[in-house]
């Protein structure tokens, strides 16, 4: 029985170390330069966080739509500037997921 114990807490201990980090969108999105572009609060060449997660408030397909948005890229929803499509060298799927459903809590 200690045998077993013990080795079940070392296998634990095992997939503890081995497991991936938390996703941080924060970090992932300064690494993909959304923030060349993009700010919490405040309009900078694309609109804040805060006004996407407004004017995407309530909207049951937001996330999957603002994902695609990114990934495409495109113009005319928040202006004439254009954002520039955002590959899976850039950011992730998931990563890029993560990002979104964070905007959107803001």
């Amino acid at each position: 029985m200690r045998k077993t114990v013990t080795t079940l807490g070392l296998m634990a201990l095992g997939l503890g170390l081995s497991a991936p980090a938390l996703a941080d969108p924060v970090a992932d999105m300064a690494k993909a330069g959304c923030t060349a572009c993009h700010l919490k609060d405040k309009k900078l060449v694309g609109p804040s966080y805060k006004e996407i997660a407004a004017k995407n408030k309530g909207k049951a397909d937001a996330v999957a739509t603002l994902t695609a948005k990114a990934r495409a890229g495109g113009s005319g929803v928040y202006g004439p500037i254009p954002m520039p499509p955002n590959p899976m060298a850039k950011i992730g799927d998931a990563e890029l997921k993560a990002a979104v459903e964070w905007i959107l809590k803001q």
